[in-house]
C-alpha cells in the first residue's frame, strides 16, 4: 500500500495583539508525531513561522523579532478592522505569512490525501477560515478535517461556517485515527491513548524551520475548575507522566537540536510536587543541564513551598508567572487566599528569584469587575515585589462563567465568536473603560521602571 500524505497547517492570528510567548501548535506537532510513528509522510506549513527567509523581504509588513529566551513578536501586517471593531481606538493585523508566501508554498507540496487544520483562540477563526478557503481553492477534492480549541468550544458555528469536511471536538485521540481509517484508508498500528502512554513520540517539533525553543507538558488536563477556564472541556482528565521520561525529552532536544529555552504548557505543573515536579528538577540540576525553564501557562501559587522555589532556582527557571487573577474573595472559589500566595513569593524571593522573574496574572474586565478591584490587585502584587501581568478576560464557551458573561455582555457572544476578543473588554461595561485600562497599564509600565 503507497505511504499515506498528510498537510498539517497552523493557520494565521488576526488579531489587534498576539504575540510569541513560546507559542507553538503543541497539539499539531504531537498529530504529526502520530502519523509519523504509523509510517505517514507528513508536511507541515505554518502561517506564523518568524523564521521565514522571504519574509523579511515583503512589502508593507511589520518585521518579526526576537527577545530573551527565545520570545518576540511575529510578522504581521495591518488589515482593515471587522465592522462591529471599528470603536476600538487600536490597530487590527494579520500574524504571519503573506497569502503570496502561504500559497508558493502550497504549491511545493505534493498532493495530499487528506488536511489537518488546527485552531487556537475562538475568536481567531477567521485565519482558520482563510487557510481552508485557500486549500478548498488548490485541492477543492482533499478532505479537510479541522480541530483545536476554536472547533470544540465553538463546534456548531466551525460545522455551519469553517468550510472544513470534517470538525473534530475535544482531544484528537478521541476520533482522528478511525476518521483517517475511514477516509484515508490509513491502517494504524500506533493509536494514542486518552491516558498516559509510554510509548508516545514525542511532538514533532523538527518539523519547524528552526528551533528557538521547545514546549514540553509533564502532564495534561488540571485537576481545577476555574470560573473563567475552559481546560476540563477540551481534556477532562488529569494525568502526569513519570518525571524521568519528562526528563528525557527535555535530554533529548537539548542534545540532539541545541535547544536551550523549554517552556512548560503545564495547566498544574506543581501538583502533586513532590513526586512530580520536584524529581524532576532534581534529575535536571544532577545533570547540570545548561538550561532556561518558563512555566507561561502560569503555576497555582498554593503549591509553592521552600523547597520547590529552591528546586525551581537551582534547575534554571527563569520566567515564573503565577495565577493571582484577583485579591477579591468574590471570585477565588477557594482557590488562593492572599497569605497562600505572601508566603509563595517570600519562598521565591529567598531562593533567589528577582521582581523581573516573577510575573503576576491579573485578569481585567471580568464580570461586574470595577476598575478599583483591578487596581487593588495590582497595588499588592507590586508591594510584594512582584511584575504585574494584566490578563483581559474573555468569555468561553463552557465556562461557570459563560452563562453570567452572556447575560451582562452587550454583543451576542453566544451567536459570533469574534466578541470573545478579550481587546473589547467585552463584559467590563462602564466599570472599565479602554483609556482606564490604558491608564492602568501606563502606571504599572512606569513603576518597574522606577
Amino acid at each position: 500500500m503507497a505511504k499515506r500524505r498528510f498537510l498539517l497547517i497552523n493557520p494565521w492570528i488576526y488579531d489587534f495583539a498576539a504575540h510569541d510567548f513560546w507559542a507553538k501548535p503543541l497539539g499539531l506537532l504531537y498529530i504529526a508525531s502520530w502519523l509519523r510513528k504509523n509510517g505517514a509522510e507528513v508536511y507541515l506549513l505554518d502561517c506564523l513561522d518568524i523564521h521565514h527567509p522571504q519574509m523579511p523581504f515583503e512589502p508593507h509588513i511589520k518585521q518579526a523579532s526576537r527577545r530573551a529566551y527565545g520570545t518576540g513578536k511575529f510578522f504581521r501586517q495591518p488589515i482593515p478592522k471587522p465592522v462591529f471593531f471599528q470603536d476600538i481606538p487600536r490597530y487590527y493585523y494579520r500574524y504571519g505569512l503573506t497569502y503570496r508566501i502561504f500559497k508558493e508554498e502550497l504549491d511545493k507540496i505534493p498532493i495530499p490525501d487528506a488536511i489537518l487544520v488546527t485552531s487556537g483562540m475562538t475568536y481567531w477563526y477567521p485565519g482558520v477560515f482563510a487557510v481552508i478557503y485557500f486549500c478548498k481553492q488548490k485541492w477543492p477534492h482533499i478532505p479537510i478535517i479541522l480541530g483545536g480549541i476554536y472547533a470544540t468550544l465553538c463546534h456548531s458555528h466551525a460545522l455551519n461556517y469553517s468550510g472544513a469536511d470534517f470538525v473534530l471536538k475535544g482531544p484528537a485521540e478521541n476520533s482522528l485515527m478511525s476518521l483517517l481509517e475511514q477516509i484515508c484508508n490509513l491502517k494504524p498500528e500506533y493509536i494514542p491513548k486518552m491516558e498516559y502512554d509510554p510509548y508516545a513520540p514525542y511532538p514533532a517539533f523538527d518539523l519547524l524551520r528552526k528551533l528557538d525553543y521547545v514546549c514540553i507538558l509533564t502532564s495534561r488536563g488540571c485537576p481545577f475548575r476555574c470560573q473563567y477556564c475552559a481546560s476540563s472541556a477540551l481534556f477532562p482528565f488529569f494525568y502526569q507522566r513519570p518525571p524521568e521520561t519528562v526528563y528525557q525529552e527535555i535530554v533529548y532536544w537539548h542534545k540532539n537540536y541545541g535547544v536551550k529555552e523549554f517552556a512548560f504548557y503545564d495547566d498544574a505543573l506543581l501538583v502533586n510536587a513532590s513526586q512530580h515536579a520536584i524529581p524532576l528538577f532534581e534529575m535536571i540540576i544532577k545533570a547540570k543541564l545548561d538550561i532556561h525553564l518558563h512555566t507561561p501557562n502560569g503555576l497555582h501559587a498554593r503549591f509553592i513551598t521552600a523547597k520547590v522555589a529552591q528546586k525551581m532556582f537551582q534547575a534554571g527557571v527563569k520566567t515564573v508567572r503565577l495565577g493571582l487573577e484577583t485579591i477579591s474573595p468574590n471570585r477565588h472559589d477557594q482557590k488562593l487566599t492572599r497569605e497562600e500566595f505572601i508566603r509563595a513569593i517570600r519562598y521565591l524571593q529567598e531562593a533567589g528569584f528577582t521582581r523581573e522573574q516573577i510575573g503576576a496574572y491579573i485578569l481585567v474586565g471580568l464580570p461586574n469587575q470595577t476598575k478599583q478591584e483591578i487596581e487593588q490587585t495590582v497595588s499588592f502584587a507590586q508591594k510584594l515585589g512582584v511584575t504585574p501581568r494584566l490578563a483581559e478576560y474573555s468569555p468561553i464557551p463552557f465556562t461557570k462563567l459563560w452563562s453570567e458573561a452572556i447575560k451582562i455582555c452587550s454583543h451576542e457572544i453566544d451567536k459570533e465568536p469574534l466578541f470573545h476578543n478579550n481587546s473589547l473588554l467585552p463584559c467590563a461595561h462602564k466599570n472599565l473603560s479602554f483609556s482606564e485600562l490604558k491608564e492602568i497599564k501606563r502606571k504599572i509600565w512606569h513603576t518597574s521602571c522606577i
